[in-house]
């Protein structure tokens, strides 16, 4: 009778240890992610307003450089544990695979703001980043950089 109490007690421990975890890689990931929407967002800026590119090939050269800087980020640090802080091509194209859900949902976001609600693409580009930060978050850490059975690191 007096394990059911430990147990339920360990339990919420446990669950509590995993939800930090992950809003500690939330928190680390955001963090990754300013750097790199500072790349995203000086970027296309030069793309957009310095080349004359097209808002989508804007965005697109972009959203590859700065999804490489995030991948080396984040294998590095936010999901070191998962990665055993090694890079490899592999896991980069499953990482920049699984962000062009983000990618979609940015330039989705950047080119209705810009083309339907007249918005200048600067402020658009900001509404932009902050729509694919939940995207890509969710998929990077319940996809790319889940814990594999066996904690090691594929």
């Amino acid at each position: 009778m007096n394990q059911a109490p430990k147990q339920d007690v360990l339990d919420r421990l446990t669950k509590a240890w995993h939800e930090r975890a992950v809003a500690l890689k939330a928190v680390s990931f955001g963090l990754v992610g300013l750097v790199n929407s500072a790349v995203d967002f000086g970027v296309f800026s030069f793309a957009y307003y310095y080349l004359g590119l097209p808002i989508i090939a804007a965005n697109t050269l972009a959203w590859v450089i700065a999804v490489t800087g995030s991948y080396v980020l984040n294998s590095t640090i936010t999901f070191a544990v998962e990665s055993g802080r090694k890079l490899g091509v592999k896991r980069y194209f499953a990482f920049a695979l699984s962000q062009v859900a983000g990618f979609f949902a940015n330039t989705a976001t950047v080119w209705c703001l810009v083309e339907l609600v007249h918005i200048p693409a600067w402020a658009a580009k900001v509404a932009a980043i902050a729509v694919s930060f939940a995207v890509n978050f969710s998929l990077s850490h319940f996809v790319v950089f889940r814990a594999r059975p066996g904690g090691g690191a594929n």
